[in-house]
């Protein structure tokens, strides 16, 4: 288990702020799961907030965090999980087991890093590969 802080943080109905939670290491299980959902099956930017909600065991007093919660975070905080997942989940990140072969190197976007507030980011869908510019002015 991770425990995290989010930059921003969710809002909750009644006003309270939520940071801290606990992600885990995802199972094979985790990744194709979700691509049988009629809403990835609609839409395969979908299957992110599906990923995150199964392996984000703990977002504040949410125990487990729905798919709502997830696609209610400010895209910063999105990105910020997105980051961690591909830091805590890739095969370069873990240490070999006896007797492994290490893993040639894996062409991909870096991991996300820590998003200032306001203006744009420039940042890669980790499922398809599209560039994305995500405006967080909130405008």
């Amino acid at each position: 288990m991770h425990e995290f802080a989010l930059p921003l943080g969710y809002a909750d109905a009644a006003g309270r702020l939520h940071r801290r939670g606990l992600m885990r290491l995802a199972t094979a299980f985790d990744e194709i799961e979700p691509l049988g959902d009629p809403r990835v099956q609609g839409n395969e930017a979908y299957l992110g907030l599906l990923l995150l909600s199964r392996v984000v065991v703990r977002l504040g007093d949410f125990s487990p965090v729905p798919p709502e919660v997830i696609a209610g975070l400010y895209t910063a905080d999105f990105a910020y999980l997105q980051g961690l997942y591909l830091e805590l989940n890739t095969a370069l990140s873990l240490p070999p087991g006896p007797g492994a072969v290490a893993p040639a190197p894996v062409a991909g976007p870096p991991p996300a890093q820590p998003v200032p507030l306001g203006g744009t980011v420039e940042t890669t869908c980790p499922h398809c590969g599209s560039d994305l510019l995500l405006d967080l002015s909130g405008a």
